[in-house]
């Protein structure tokens, strides 16, 4: 999920996973909590159960708007970077905490565009994008390397577009996606039975590339039944699990400072031009979770998409290994 123009992950099928709870069903295993959830080796670091009625201000902060104001601030731009066609708000309608559960939800309605200096932009849809970075650029919360885990359920529907995401907090190797974006989970709402995992680097914009792999569920499995979305970064390794199986790792990135006259990214011309490797995976990213809708990735909603659409989240979890430097 990105600012820019997006990317198709390539394709993994599982032929069997080891599931943690089946199919069909809304998974909540019997007293969940943080102190008995840690895998072997891990430690919590950080935690959100919605347990209250209400967004907890100190950890997330709602994005406004159909884009965002680029880095001169003279120039904003909308959808996203991807044609998205949705305007986020903090709207109680849009994000709601209720009975253990976080629902971020899409609608179908025309707003005005809170973000844009226009003021007859509109937007046909609402929604929500939750971050845990203050809009000064302060950490609400960002880790450098651990356990990023996600237990959610995901609409499904033509044009539906959630994800459960990384940014880098600050951007230390030049603008996206010199400075990396790590998705833990995204989906196209029109297959239900698959999610992708990516990685975006390089240099910046137009020349950042991306690498990445998706799971097909076995058994019947779909986007909307609760599952367990994880994603393990260490120096140099990163790998992504749904439902504590494994299915992707990646080891291989880069990231290039370089630039042509007009200050777009160019390609590098040598590893004179590289940030030192693990770079840009070497410093704290925050997490983001949104539901987009349309957009160049999958395409617009139609007739058979279903609104209100809704992503639940029960929970999110990080963790870290004893002795790694978080910061």
């Amino acid at each position: 999920m990105a600012g820019c123009p997006m990317r198709r992950g390539g394709r993994m099928a599982i032929a069997a996973l080891s599931f943690l709870c089946t199919v069909g069903t809304n998974c909540r295993r019997p007293a969940e909590t943080p102190s008995n959830d840690a895998p072997a080796g891990w430690r919590l670091t950080w935690s959100d159960e919605f347990d209250g009625t209400r967004l907890d201000s100190t950890r997330w902060w709602p994005q406004v708007g159909n884009g965002f104001w680029s880095a001169d601030s003279a120039t904003y731009v909308t959808g996203w970077g991807n044609a998205e066609q949705q305007c986020y708000t903090g709207d109680t309608a849009n994000v709601r905490v209720a009975a253990g559960v976080l629902s971020i939800t899409a609608r179908r309605e025309v707003v005005r565009d809170m973000a844009s200096r226009d003021a007859a932009a509109r937007c046909a849809f609402t929604s929500a994008r939750l971050v845990t970075r203050a809009p000064d650029g302060r950490a609400l919360f960002a880790q450098r390397y651990g356990r990023f885990a996600f237990r959610a359920r995901l609409p499904e529907g033509q044009g539906l577009w959630p994800a459960l995401w990384l940014l880098p907090l600050t951007e230390r190797y030049g603008t996206w996606a010199a400075s990396g974006e790590i998705d833990v989970m995204e989906a196209r709402g029109q297959v239900p039975t698959r999610v992708l995992g990516t990685l975006h680097y390089g240099a910046r914009w137009p020349n950042n590339v991306h690498r990445g792999d998706s799971l097909d569920f076995p058994h019947g499995g779909r986007i909307t039944d609760f599952h367990v979305y994880a994603l393990e970064w260490e120096p140099g390794q990163i790998r992504w699990f749904v439902d504590d199986s494994l299915y992707q790792e990646q080891s291989a990135w880069w990231s290039s400072a370089r630039a042509d006259t007009g200050g777009s990214g160019a390609k590098p011309k040598g590893p004179a031009d590289h940030h030192p490797f693990p770079a840009p995976f070497d410093e704290p990213f925050y997490l983001v979770m949104n539901l987009a809708v349309g957009g160049n990735f999958l395409g617009s909603p139609d007739a058979t998409t279903r609104f209100p659409a809704t992503l639940q989240v029960d929970w999110v979890r990080i963790y870290a290994q004893g002795s790694t430097r978080l910061r």
